[in-house]
């Protein structure tokens, strides 16, 4: 298993400088960022990306990374430091493994651990690109009924925001939003816009802004990972289980500029008392604000039994179970297997991916795997799984 930690370091060729003036050398280029390999000095990583339940909106992905820094290298005061001028905030950081990416970001803060005559340890901490959208405005101007991908497009492109053209990955969506007045933060917009579609807006392990409609955010099964006690699957060393009322709404009401759509379940009322939510939206029109209201309500009304998260060792797998692992994203779609204590028949349950974690040692690589239960997800034509009459469900 191999981890690699990269540091973006801003090292231009200088004029004149006997180092780094000396033409074709590779570590002082003629402007921008290049990446430096400190792998060497690494004692710990650890990434969280993701969101801890199904109606939250993703979080702003995280790393930390502790450092061997004996040698003062990642001292911002020791110019004779290979990375002298670097060690400062806001570099870029990426980190990969079996040459996988799992994070791409940017570095918030330098924290340093002296014990005199002992350990030295340097820390980055470390924040995905949701950290810089945070910190825009929307330009002021007005926007026309569109639907909500044109929307994030809109706000990506303004001056104010300015995200690369090159890192997006925008689907094109299903609700239509209303005209609106620009004002406010960015990221508050974009994750207004992400509730009013019912989809899914995260920055991924590779940097790019994602934005997954409510169809296409709805799981296939054409890739599915297993992950199995049972010799079926992916050994895994540990599962959380959660079953209770945290996603349990059985009255709600949707709003936006046009109205209020509002929906109830009288049986679940009955059964478990008022379980109230709202939300917020874009969308133009009455018939939207009723179908997300129904939509919310027929997903949530039942108390959800579902595999909280599903813990396992990248070091005890195969090639080809990390290969499975590693590649797993916001999204992707798993099923788990468990027999409690071995006793009785396993317990099988679709999942899709709403938080990854990776805790890297030096003997030792678990990744943590957060789901939320496909127990109710919407019908995809000729698919095997998610195909079939009776059992999912039609998109509205």
């Amino acid at each position: 298993m191999s981890t690699v930690v990269e540091l973006g370091l801003l090292g231009g060729f200088t004029l004149d400088d006997p180092i780094a003036g000396v033409l074709g050398n590779t570590d002082f280029r003629l402007g921008g960022i290049f990446f430096s390999d400190i792998s060497a000095d690494v004692i710990q990583v650890r990434t969280q990306r993701g969101k801890n339940r199904d109606l939250d909106v993703f979080d702003t992905g995280r790393a930390t990374v502790r450092l061997n820094n004996h040698g003062r290298d990642f001292d911002p005061n020791y110019l004779a430091s290979p990375y002298a001028g670097n060690i400062v905030p806001r570099r870029p950081l990426r980190i990969t493994t079996d040459g996988e990416r799992v994070f791409t970001g940017s570095v918030d803060d330098w924290n340093f651990s002296y014990v005199p005559g002992g350990e030295s340890i340097a820390e980055i901490v470390a924040s995905d690109d949701f950290t810089l959208i945070a910190r825009q405005t929307l330009e002021a101007g007005t926007a026309t009924p569109q639907a909500t991908g044109a929307r994030v497009s809109a706000v990506l492109d303004m001056d104010t925001v300015g995200w690369p053209n090159d890192r997006r990955d925008i689907d094109a969506g299903e609700s239509v939003l209303g005209a609106d007045t620009f004002d406010g933060n960015a990221l508050d917009y974009l994750q207004l816009v992400e509730r009013s579609e019912q989809g899914q807006l995260f920055v991924s392990k590779s940097g790019n802004m994602t934005f997954r409609d409510r169809l296409d955010a709805t799981p296939k099964s054409g890739s599915i990972t297993t992950f199995a006690d049972d010799g079926t699957g992916i050994e895994y060393t540990r599962v959380n289980v959660n079953f209770g009322t945290e996603l349990l709404f059985n009255s709600v009401e949707v709003t936006s500029a046009v109205g209020v759509g509002t929906a109830t379940n009288q049986f679940s009322k009955t059964q478990y008392g008022m379980a109230f939510t709202s939300l917020e939206t874009l969308v133009n029109s009455q018939t939207q604000l009723d179908n997300i209201a129904d939509f919310i309500v027929q997903k949530f009304a039942q108390p959800e039994y579902r595999f909280g998260g599903v813990s396992m060792n990248l070091d005890e797998m195969t090639a080809g179970e990390k290969t499975q692992v590693l590649e797993l994203e916001l999204g992707s779609v798993v099923l788990i297997k468990f027999t409690p204590n071995g006793i009785g028949d396993p317990i099988l349950q679709y999942g899709q991916v709403i938080a990854l974690e990776n805790n890297v040692q030096l003997a030792r690589h678990d990744v943590t795997i957060g789901v939320t239960a496909l127990d109710w997800a919407f019908l995809v034509l000729d698919d095997n799984l998610f195909g079939r009459l009776n059992v999912n469900h039609l998109a509205f």
